[in-house]
């Protein structure tokens, strides 16, 4: 048996092959095997049987048609067999005997045409492949032949295919047989097929076309076996699905489909449709359904009106279904008057509103005396809504089956018939009920019919051919069918329950229990349910749910309901009800208790009585007597069995799931009759086919004439149990495995005979190969020595004349190159004289520079030096000046505390105040009348400069006009002429324009009509593709979603872990920097020993400073001494004196930058006027002149400014050596009266350039005025033109058109190089992204190598990539450094030219009029000067950074000053200033600045460490601070929600993104000694909060966890206070989840093993030491409790032996959580910040 073929069970494929790999002996427990794929494998056999494991089939017979040809018949040879066939060749139908097994391939194939109907029609069943017409050609025979009526039984599970196998089967009938007349009876038949679909089949999760419910169909033949007509009986209409399901019904979805009206809306408007969430089937037109529907209504004589009234009633259901029900109370219900859907079905239907609404919230209740009516509750309202609908349904349902069959009546009489039977399934659901109970209750009756009709074929197969006959064991189902049919069976208890007047679901179940629990074998009872019970079934166990299933059997509906319908005034409707029974329940009428009213006193007796004994059937009584009548009619016919099967449950096509199909195999009774076949002689070979397949196995001496005779005589000799084998009539019967036998026995023989022929073949073939060979050989031989002697003379004669051709070549090659290197030897050494000329030529003339630049350089030092030393000076006398004051203050203060000395100080006060009063109110007066004439002078000098100008403007026009009109009259009049021939031309063009234009406009408006409608029908067509992709793209959206959830949680958890080991390092790192300078400052004392005696410091310093502020202010404000008014005047006017000096230089300053601007609109005015043409420059001569003597009046101007500032500064040299620089000198008047001379005449200054500036854009812009007009759209003329509107000159019409080219040129050239700079940009961008790009890769790839690496292993590369990449950073940052410092020199050098070329020309204009200065009159002009707008910015000088640190940081004080502050108010001064160093690009500056503020704040923090407000104030404004520099940093990311103003003040030359990580840093060390602060102080406080400060009597030290339970009502207060802040998601809730669950675990009962498992799952977040340890303190408070016993102790620590947890007992209380500071931007301007005078920062300067 080595090498034999076995089947194995498998988990995944059900049975897998595996091939012996070592004989197998009797005894043998296991068996040595090797798998498909090469695996090894032992397979033990059961010790008990010792069956060994099914044979292979040999691959000849692996894919037959019948799988009863199958040599091995058993379920792994079957199931082998139909997936080779459906998988590999693509075959969905394979024979079992007399069952055709068809597999659903869900997909359309061609096999079902008019073709292939004629191929099988009159073909035998064998002679062609399976097919279900194969099937139908037989019954159709069977009939013909045998005169007996035929039938097709199709079954299978939902989604199987058997109502599309019973569709195929009538359409074959229709095609063969056609019809007798001319009646067309065969399209009426078809055309039944889509109307019971419409209305019966229903969309299910496993079946998109699903019928639910049986019909039979009898197709009637005449004598001639032509169709005459047909009859169909429907079983068990599932009513359930008209108000519920996935898809209702088909015809619900069709007739939403084809409506528009209001009355017939949408699928998704209702709620009986829409329950199922996708109604839409993919691949199916409702509309188009609906039309075929309606098609054949049509051909099956229902007219228009009956079509109409029918989709009338649907629509009625489908509003019914949306009436809502409303609650009155608990025990009634009522429906709003006025609702719009009840309103709509009563007038579909013809019935009232108020009686309708009325008796679906009401019902009626008849006793032997009186009638009642009862309000029913809103649930059972519901119900009988619902009820209602389904009664009209199935009407409706009954009512078209009448005239479908109606219409297929046969009007001559019926000779035969075929029935084709489309019945449901076997079904199992998660939940079934009454509906599976009744389908698979048919499907044990049509099992058992299957089961007896194969053994009564097999068994006459015997006896025909004669072979001796042992009775076969086959499963006989009866006693399940008796279980449920049979006196008191299950359904006759239902009809019994259903009888009774309380009876209900559980009181029957409790019948079924106490009737068959113990009785019948099949029938169980669930573990953990009493509604439901188990029937064994002949395909699988199925567990009904008994809820509803007496409801369903009653089918009971309203009586006055239907009362109320038959009153309606609908023709169809009165006609669907008019047979209704008066009954509608089985049971009567039941007596209420309460809620009732009397409606009549009177009995009734007769209608009572009637009522009484008029009962209707159950539906299950129904069902039982017609499928016994189908029983009948199955037995009476000759039966065809196809029997469908679903191959996957995905609906994939060709996919084939061996778990389902075994399934179904199963059930259907396919396996069944293999086994019956497989226990007698399954193979059956004709003697013709043995003797020509087995052939080659005798010998000639055996064959005969006779070839039975032959066959037996070799079988004799080939088998030698006899038992094996048997001859029949007609053909030789074998047991299984022996046509396996046969064929090895037939291959050994073919494989000696082929070894055989193999080896004569092989040696002739290797004898004519040797042959060929040798011939080829010595063909070769010859032609190769041949040529070999021919390329060796060949070879000689081209080497002598190569040999000749190089001499040649190389002696002109070598005079060549010895030509070029001549010529090139002269060129350079030209080339090299040229150019050391230059060199020295250069040399002396860089020589030459450098010794102008050196003295330029020389001299500005020297000044700053100068500079330098005089404010030193200066600040050295103020201080002296300020001790003296301080000691002459004190002196004052001490006399001025006499009244004496006080009255003498105001003697003559009050006249002094009066004079000067007077004196100034002369002044304004003077200064007034001044102000007035200068106003009258200014206008009358305005209005006869501008009179005067007008009339230069019009003699100069009319001089022009004069010289150019002699010319232009002739030229006129020929120009006239040409234009009237032009403007006839013209018209003619545009006429033939117009017409051209109305023909364009005609077709365009029909092509644009066209193009509407087509983009409708493209808008339809897409809207439709995107709902589906949106479907689609919805479910992988979730998808993704759910994904990109997990890891971006994962990668948040990565994050965290990184950032809290940062963190944790920034916390080492200030402890050592902490303890590096406490160790600093002990060595510092330890060396530096203090002398005795007083010395002072910049902290006594600063603080006499501010004292002495503080006292003089007070002296000014209580005392008024004439001693402080002094002191306070000397220092105002020196203060002044610095101001008035500043304001001098800043006036020097815009003087230049004015200069600068006027020589820049120069230069403008010049490349105008250039461009301008000749024409024009006559006339532009005149406006020339008048700006050069502007011009050289405004230098004359300047010079006048220069020379009052010389004077001042004079007069301020002489007050300050004098020191008399009071308010009242002279020199204090001159300095006020120059001020304000040089502010009007520099205001009138720049409204002169700005003039000139205009002018010189309107020249500028003078091409484009000529354009404009060209095109008739004239704007404001230019002052050098008299009248633009007259030009009309052709040559100045040709300049205007050169002007306009030349102005195209100009912007064609402006753009491209705007294209060129773009495109420039979009490079240098895009290399940006790829280099971030590759950046972010790189990182990521850091990031994954990282996080793979061990904790320790993974902080050292994180560290040595930090170094890295700040080395990197800084090489970079140094390259910057020395391009800038590259582009800060040469611009230095640019400017050191142009300051020389200023003072050459500033010079000269003093040389050349200094009288006309002098002599020229001075016309002031009193013009206001205009507010400079504040910056933001915060200037300071370098000396007072030290100040500015003192007071802001170190000095100031959290709850004294900076309480009343704006918050941040310290950060934002410091970014203010800070602002200011990058302004002026001052980068020592702004590194000093922020390295003082970082190491000021961590002095401050380790000085006041301690103190809460301070820690929390100084994290607030760091973090203000490092938001000001991200939102002024100018990154993008950063300036999304800054005004326009606060961007125009983000950083213009300084990155200082190293300097925000330091301070984020700072931050994170802030926030983590806040959160110590918080801890110091809230650690004292817990535990008293916890416990309220109360105590319990009778408790001791170790009870505190008692404690806890009692005071769970702060812990709840707690977590109420998160959930009212939104903090339950950071956290928080999980930290606070073991405190609660300590307090629950002492809540709960601690008994039993249920209080056991309850505490395991309620404390998840304990661990089992903190468990054990809370039972074991757990102490009782009085005698009435008891402590938890060891034995409950061990239970839970059992229960949680596998719980996989730390053994950490207490929370670590030292964990700091990772901190993060978002992004806030402030939406506080900088500019309208106001610094108080409380913070001592009056030395910053606004900017």
């Amino acid at each position: 048996m080595a090498y034999a073929r076995v089947w194995i069970p498998d988990v995944e494929e059900v049975w897998k092959s595996a091939e012996l790999t070592k004989d197998y002996r009797q005894g043998d427990g296991v068996l040595q095997l090797q798998l498909e794929d090469g695996k090894e494998l032992e397979y033990k056999l059961d010790p008990k049987t010792n069956n060994l494991p099914h044979l292979r089939n040999p691959d000849i017979l692996v894919g037959e048609n019948d799988l009863t040809a199958l040599s091995y018949l058993h379920e792994p040879a079957v199931l082998h067999n139909l997936k080779v066939r459906f998988i590999d060749s693509k075959l969905i139908y394979t024979y079992c005997g007399i069952v055709l097994v068809a597999i659903n391939p869900y997909e359309t194939l061609p096999i079902y045409g008019t073709d292939i109907i004629n191929a099988y029609s009159g073909q035998n069943m064998g002679d062609m492949d399976p097919h279900i017409f194969a099937v139908a050609e037989e019954a159709y025979k069977q009939m013909a032949r045998d005169e007996r009526n035929q039938s097709i039984i199709v079954s299978g599970e939902s989604g199987a295919g058997k109502t599309v196998s019973a569709k195929y089967a009538m359409r074959y009938f229709a095609t063969v047989s056609g019809s007798a007349s001319e009646a067309n009876v065969e399209e009426k038949v078809l055309a039944s097929n889509p109307i019971m679909e419409s209305i019966g089949n229903a969309k299910t999760t496993r079946n998109d076309n699903s019928s639910r419910f049986g019909k039979y169909i009898e197709i009637g033949f005449d004598k001639k076996y032509h169709i005459i007509g047909a009859n169909m009986r429907t079983y068990l209409l599932e009513k359930s699905r008209v108000v519920f399901q996935v898809r209702n019904k088909h015809l619900y979805l069709q007739h939403c489909s084809r409506t528009v009206q209001p009355k017939y809306s949408d699928a998704d408007d209702f709620h009986y449709t829409k329950q199922g969430r996708n109604p839409v089937i993919d691949g199916v037109d409702d509309a188009k359904e609906m039309s075929t529907t309606r098609n054949a209504f049509t051909l099956l004589g229902v007219n228009e009106s009956y079509q109409l009234g029918l989709f009338q009633i649907l629509a009625s259901i489908l509003h019914l279904g949306n009436v809502e029900v409303k609650d009155r109370d608990s025990d009634s219900s009522i429906i709003l008057p006025n609702n719009g859907h009840l309103s709509v079905f009563c007038e579909l239907m013809g019935v009232t509103y108020q009686d309708m609404s009325h008796w679906l919230c009401h019902k009626k209740l008849k006793t032997a005396t009186e009638t009642y009516i009862k309000p029913i509750p809103k649930l059972q309202a519901i119900n009988a809504r619902d009820a209602l609908a389904k009664h009209i349904y199935a009407k409706l349902f009954n009512w078209i089956v009448d005239h479908v069959n109606k219409a297929l009546h046969s009007t001559g009489k019926q000779h035969s018939f075929i029935g084709v039977l489309d019945i449901y399934g076997f079904e199992t659901f998660e939940i079934n009920s009454f509906e599976q109970f009744c389908i698979n209750y048919a499907n044990e009756k049509l099992q058992q019919q299957f089961n007896m009709h194969v053994f009564k074929l097999e068994q006459e197969e015997y006896m025909k051919e004669q072979i001796p006959w042992t009775l076969i064991d086959f499963y006989d189902n009866q006693p399940c069918i008796n279980l449920i049919e049979a006196k008191m069976g299950i359904l006759d208890l239902l009809d019994e329950e259903c009888k009774m007047p309380k009876g209900s679901d559980d009181s029957w179940a409790q019948k079924l229990y106490n009737t068959h629990l113990k009785t019948c074998a099949l029938f169980e009872k669930p573990r953990m349910s009493n509604k439901a019970f188990i029937i064994q079934h002949f395909a699988d166990k199925v567990e009904y749910q008994c809820d509803g299933f007496l409801e369903k059997n009653k089918d009971t509906v309203n009586e006055e309901q239907i009362h109320v319908l038959k009153a309606s005034k609908f023709d169809l409707l009165v006609e669907l009800f008019q047979d209704e029974e008066k009954a509608t329940s089985p049971t009567g009428a039941a007596l209420a208790t309460g809620g009732r009213t009397r409606l009549s006193v009177k009995p009734n007796k007769n209608k009572a009585g009637q009522a009484s004994k008029e009962h209707k059937k159950t539906v299950g009584l129904q069902f039982r007597n017609s499928l016994q009548l189908l029983m009948e009619t199955l037995n009476a016919t000759t039966p065809h069995y196809v029997r469908c099967i679903k191959p996957n449950d995905y609906k994939y096509a060709f996919t084939f799931d061996p778990k389902r199909a075994v399934q179904q195999l199963r059930a259907c009774g396919v396996l069944e009759t293999i086994r019956i076949s497989a226990a007698g002689f399954p193979s059956r070979w004709t003697y013709q086919e043995f003797f020509s397949r087995y052939r080659v196995l005798m010998k000639q001496k055996d064959v005969l004439t006779d070839k039975k005779m032959t066959c037996k005589n070799v079988l004799e000799k080939l088998v030698q149990d006899p038992d094996k084998y048997q001859f029949g009539k007609t053909k030789i019967f074998f047991r299984a495995g022996q046509v396996a036998y046969l064929e090895k026995l037939r291959a050994d023989k073919l494989r000696a005979a082929c070894i055989r022929i193999q080896k004569t073949i092989r040696c002739w073939l290797a004898r004519k190969k040797y042959l060929r060979m040798k011939h080829a050989a010595t063909t070769i031989q010859r032609y190769v020595r041949g040529y070999q002697a021919r390329c060796l003379a060949k070879f000689l004669r081209r080497t002598r004349a190569a040999i000749i051709i190089q001499k040649y070549q190389r002696m002109y090659v070598q005079r060549t190159c010895y030509k070029r290197k001549q010529a090139a030897a002269l060129v350079m050494q030209c080339i090299l004289r040229a150019y050391m000329a230059r060199q020295l030529y250069k040399a002396l003339l860089r020589e030459h520079k450098a010794i102008i630049i050196q003295k330029m350089v020389r001299g500005w030092l020297a000044r700053q030096w100068f500079k330098r030393t005089l404010e030193a000076i200066v600040y050295l006398q103020c201080c002296v000046r300020r001790m003296r004051a301080k000691r002459e203050l004190k002196k004052l203060k001490i006399e001025a505390r006499s009244v004496e000395h006080f009255k003498k100080l105001n003697i003559g006060m009050e006249n002094k105040i009066m004079q000067l009063q007077r004196r100034v109110d002369d002044q304004n007066k003077e200064n007034r009348v001044i102000s007035e004439r200068l106003n009258s002078l200014e206008v009358s000098h305005a209005a006869e400069s501008e009179r005067l100008r007008v009339e230069l403007t019009r003699l100069r026009g009319a001089e022009e006009d004069a010289k150019n009109n002699a010319n232009k009259v002739t030229s006129l009049l020929e120009e006239l002429e040409r234009l009237r021939k032009d403007l006839q031309n013209t018209r003619k063009e545009k006429k033939a324009i117009e017409d051209w234009a109305q023909t364009y406009q005609d077709e365009m408006e029909k092509m644009i009509s066209e193009l509407k409608e087509q983009n409708h029908l493209l808008k339809n067509e897409k809207n439709d593709l995107n709902r589906l992709i949106q479907e689609q793209s919805q479910q992988w959206t979730e998808k993704m979603q759910r994904a990109l959830k997990e890891e971006t949680q994962q990668l948040e958890n990565d994050l965290n872990e990184e950032r809290s080991r940062y963190q944790n390092l920034l916390t080492e790192h200030l402890r050592l920097e902490e303890k590096y300078d406490d160790l600093k400052e002990e060595i510092t004392l330890a060396v530096n020993v203090p002398k005795p005696g007083h010395r002072r410091t910049d902290s006594t310093h600063s603080s006499n400073e501010s004292e002495y502020t503080y006292n003089s202010e007070y002296a000014e404000s209580e005392e008024g001494t004439r001693g402080g008014e002094d002191v306070s005047k000397a220092i105002l006017d020196m203060s002044l004196f610095l101001k008035l000096q500043k304001r001098v230089s800043e006036l020097e300053q815009e003087k230049q930058s004015l200069q600068n601007e006027l020589d820049r609109r120069e230069e403008q005015f010049q490349r105008a006027r250039a461009r301008d043409d000749e024409e024009h420059k006559k006339a532009r001569s005149a406006e020339l002149e008048y700006e050069s003597l502007k011009r050289q009046e405004l230098e004359s101007e300047n010079k006048k400014l220069k020379h009052d500032l010389n004077e001042m500064r004079q007069s301020l040299r002489g007050s300050a050596e004098a020191g008399s620089a009071a308010p009242g000198s002279p020199a204090y008047t001159v300095l006020l009266d120059q001020l304000n001379a040089s502010n009007e005449e520099l205001e009138v200054r720049k409204e002169e350039v700005m003039g000139v500036s205009e002018l010189s854009g309107n020249l500028y812009s003078g091409s484009e005025l000529i354009l404009q007009f060209k095109i008739a759209t004239m704007t404001e003329p230019l002052p050098y033109i008299e009248d633009v509107q007259k030009l009309t000159d052709a040559k100045e019409i040709s300049q205007a058109y050169m002007g306009l080219k030349e102005t195209n040129r100009l912007l064609e050239s402006q753009l491209q190089a705007q294209r060129r700079s773009h495109e420039n940009e979009v490079e240098v961008l895009r290399g940006e992204l790829q280099s971030v790009k590759e950046e972010n890769n790189r990182q990521q790839q850091l990031l994954a190598q990282n996080l793979q690496l061990p904790p320790e292993a993974r902080i050292e590369a994180s560290l040595q990539h930090e170094i890295t990449r700040l080395t990197n950073e800084n090489l970079d940052l140094m390259e910057q450094l020395e391009k800038q410092d590259k582009t800060v020199r040469k611009l230095k050098k640019q400017l050191k030219v142009f300051a020389k070329k200023i003072n050459d020309l500033e010079g000269g204009q003093m040389d050349v009029s200094p009288g006309q200065t002098a002599d020229e009159p001075v016309h002031p002009v009193n013009i206001p000067r205009r507010e400079k707008d504040f910056q933001g910015m915060l200037e300071y000088k370098k000396e007072d950074e030290l100040k500015l640190v003192k007071n802001l940081i170190l000095e100031l004080k959290p709850r004294g000053v900076a309480v009343n502050l704006i918050p941040g108010l310290p950060a934002y001064i410091l970014f203010m200033c800070l602002r200011h160093a990058d302004y002026i690009n001052d980068d020592q500056k702004v590194r000093s600045l922020l390295t003082s503020a970082i190491n000021s704040i961590k002095k401050i923090l380790k000085k006041r460490g301690d103190d809460f407000e301070t820690v929390s104030f100084w994290l607030s404004n760091t973090c203000r601070f490092l938001h000001c520099l991200k939102q002024y940093s100018g990154d993008e990311q950063f300036m999304k929600h800054n005004t326009p103003k606060q961007n125009d003040h983000c950083l213009s030359n300084f990155d200082l993104a190293e300097y925000r990580q330091v301070l984020s840093d700072l931050a994170i060390q802030i926030y983590q000694q806040l959160i110590k602060c918080m801890e110091n102080i809230l650690q004292p406080m817990i535990v008293s909060g916890m416990l309220e400060h109360e105590t319990i009597q009778g408790v001791s030290g170790k009870e505190i966890f008692y404690l806890i339970q009692n005071k769970m009502y702060n812990v709840s207060q707690l977590e109420e206070w998160l959930r009212d802040k939104n903090l339950m998601t950071c956290g928080a809730k999980e930290t606070l989840e073991p405190l609660i669950q300590a307090a629950q675990l002492l809540q709960v009962k601690k008994k039993t093993d249920e209080d056991a498992e309850a505490i395991c799952s309620m404390c998840n977040g304990l661990s089992t030491a903190q468990i054990v340890k809370v039972l074991n303190l757990y102490t009782p408070v009085n005698a009435f409790e008891e402590r938890v016993s060891v034995l409950f102790i061990r239970t839970i620590q059992t229960r949680l032996r596998d719980r996989k947890e730390s053994p950490q007992l207490l929370m670590d209380t030292k964990l700091i959580y990772p901190v993060t500071f978002p992004f806030n931007p402030s939406s506080l301007a900088l500019e309208t910040i106001q610094i108080p005078g409380s913070l001592n920062v009056g030395f910053l300067t606004r900017v």
